[in-house]
């Protein structure tokens, strides 16, 4: 079974897979060798060139090491199976979540700002997350982690899913749920349902001073409405994400006030990579042996 994978030291725990052949391929500068054997394709991360996936006869499954599947959209040949990497990035983005909460509900950024112009304030309005009210829309596996890291400060945490299973919000009743919320996380994967879902009418729902956390894709939000909302004083934002994306030199929304910002690093940890192919050896045993393959994405979606 001969694999593509890109040129990462944590590709050698997909050595000891027993018959996999494991190869690096400079995937941005060129193709990968015998193209007609290749099998298995990990492709490289966000960011770099896109993998063409067409003339691959014997192409049975492209495992990504993200967990947004997004760019890969309509490129699938058909009869190949797509899976995202889940679990890869639970605890890192759950982190960086709750870290930018905490940095803006204790002003961190202001300070920082003062720190830099020698300037020594107490004007700022410090918030609490004991009692405060969360709601995560998206309760998969990073949503739950997400969750789970609230629990001990105290916060009252509600779910959105796309049908309101299991005792969470449907994503019909979001217009209904946002004006409770002190902050709004949003961890969706992109799909046609969910570009542009915080439009102006959903952020103008949102509380005055309430937070909307964006870690899924930039496109979710709708990029001038949150500007506006933001530059009226009556929203604070922090995002991993943009739209577009890398944010371009000169937008206007890098001197948004009250935005925390961060260039799509949510996901990024030392251990990531090792978590990503640990779960693509995983994946590569259940194939050679006939398994179900985990985290498969279907036609409809995630």
């Amino acid at each position: 079974m001969l694999v593509w994978v890109p040129d990462h030291a944590e590709a050698d725990r997909l050595q000891s897979v027993e018959g996999a052949e494991v190869k690096r391929v400079s995937f941005d500068r060129e193709p990968g060798d015998d193209p007609d054997r290749v099998e298995v394709i990990v492709p490289p991360p966000v960011g770099s060139k896109q993998v063409d996936f067409g003339g691959l006869p014997r192409l049975r499954l492209v495992q990504t090491l993200s967990a947004g599947v997004d760019r890969y959209a309509g490129r699938i040949p058909a009869g190949v199976t797509l899976a995202r990497g889940g679990g890869v990035h639970d605890i890192a983005v759950s982190e960086w979540v709750l870290a930018v909460i905490l940095a803006s509900n204790r002003c961190l950024p202001e300070h920082r700002d003062d720190q830099h112009a020698h300037r020594w304030e107490r004007m700022y309005e410090a918030r609490e997350l004991q009692d405060a009210r969360v709601l995560i829309v998206g309760a998969g596996a990073i949503g739950q982690a997400v969750a789970e890291r609230l629990g001990p400060f105290g916060s009252h945490v509600a779910m959105v899913t796309r049908t309101g299973r299991d005792g969470t919000h449907a994503i019909a009743e979001l217009p209904s749920v946002l004006p409770d919320a002190d902050v709004v996380v949003l961890l969706v994967p992109l799909t046609d349902e969910t570009r542009g879902l915080l439009d102006a009418d959903m952020l103008a729902r949102m509380g005055d001073g309430a937070l909307l956390v964006n870690a899924a894709r930039g496109p979710v939000v709708v990029t001038e409405a949150l500007e506006a909302e933001l530059r009226a004083g009556r929203l604070r934002a922090a995002l991993d994400v943009t739209d577009p994306e890398p944010l371009p030199p000169g937008h206007t929304l890098w001197d948004a006030p009250g935005l925390l910002l961060t260039p799509h690093v949510g996901g990024s940890s030392p251990r990531w990579v090792a978590r990503g192919y640990d779960l693509v050896a995983d994946q590569l045993e259940r194939l050679r042996e006939g398994r179900p393959l985990r985290y498969v994405v279907g036609d409809g979606g995630y």
